[in-house]
């Protein structure tokens, strides 16, 4: 297998995420998803194997929403069967999965290979998903990149979103805006929100520790500390957990070519 190389593609609704794998080490790329996935997709894959320093990949596995319209994938394969091998891969421990992606929510439980044993999905409402938190966001006047660095701490100053639906909840956020609410105080109450709906999809997989992170948002310790609290479960991230899925494509891939 020596010189060969592999890609896993992950095209989601926000971010095309990639991975090149040699069976030994794995290199991570990722672009946004435009309005234009699958161009964005092949001069993602074409960066990454000049970078790499190769001419082409052995086999090449997609996953995403936009798997279907990769025509340089070998195989596509559902975003839920990558994240699960992707997320033991990073953090072996792993049993359970929550990824957090900007049109959807999943949670996933998994075996010590990674292969899935039961798995919820939330995509056909945008509460409690990437997308959610960037409405509210654009509401409080920040970039959807900024929030995560504002500490979500109601320093004594509590308040509550109610509704779930993201028209309603951008109208509640506003209100609070207007009344004078900070906005350390109403990033703190999206976040319990958030974990909230997430928790009580969570639930249905029936949960164990540790449970993994995924997805853009993994990296944001305020949201994290949230649903490690409505679960009552550890929760642990990797700084490659937006890639699990793209990890586990390339991953399935280098099977292929075993």
């Amino acid at each position: 297998m020596d010189g060969k190389v592999v890609v896993g593609i992950d095209a989601g609704s926000s971010a095309v995420k990639l991975t090149l794998y040699d069976g030994k080490r794995n290199e991570n790329f990722i672009c946004p998803s435009g309005w234009n996935p699958r161009e964005q997709a092949d001069g993602l894959l074409k960066t990454a194997l000049k970078s790499y320093g190769a001419s082409n990949a052995a086999f090449i596995v997609g996953t995403g929403y936009g798997r279907l319209n990769l025509p340089c994938v070998t195989k596509a394969m559902t975003e839920i069967t990558c994240h699960g091998r992707g997320a033991v891969y990073l953090v072996p421990e792993t049993r359970s999965i929550i990824d957090i992606g900007g049109q959807d929510a999943k949670a996933i439980r998994v075996d010590e290979q990674g292969k899935v044993q039961d798995f919820v999905m939330n995509d056909k409402c945008a509460a409690g998903t990437g997308r959610f938190l960037q409405v509210m966001a654009n509401a409080l006047g920040l970039d959807i990149t900024r929030i995560g660095d504002i500490e979500a701490d109601a320093a004594g100053e509590e308040c509550t979103i109610n509704s779930m639906c993201t028209v309603f909840a951008e109208s509640e956020v506003i209100g609070m805006v207007n009344r004078g609410v900070s906005r350390q105080a109403i990033i703190a109450a999206l976040y319990r929100s958030i974990a909230g709906r997430v928790a009580v999809m969570t639930s249905g997989i029936q949960p164990s520790s540790p449970v993994m992170f995924t997805g853009g948002l993994a990296q944001n310790k305020a949201l994290r500390r949230q649903l490690a609290a409505k679960l009552g479960l550890e929760m642990v991230t990797h700084e490659q957990a937006v890639f699990a899925g793209s990890i586990g494509a390339a991953l399935f891939a280098w099977d292929n070519v075993k």
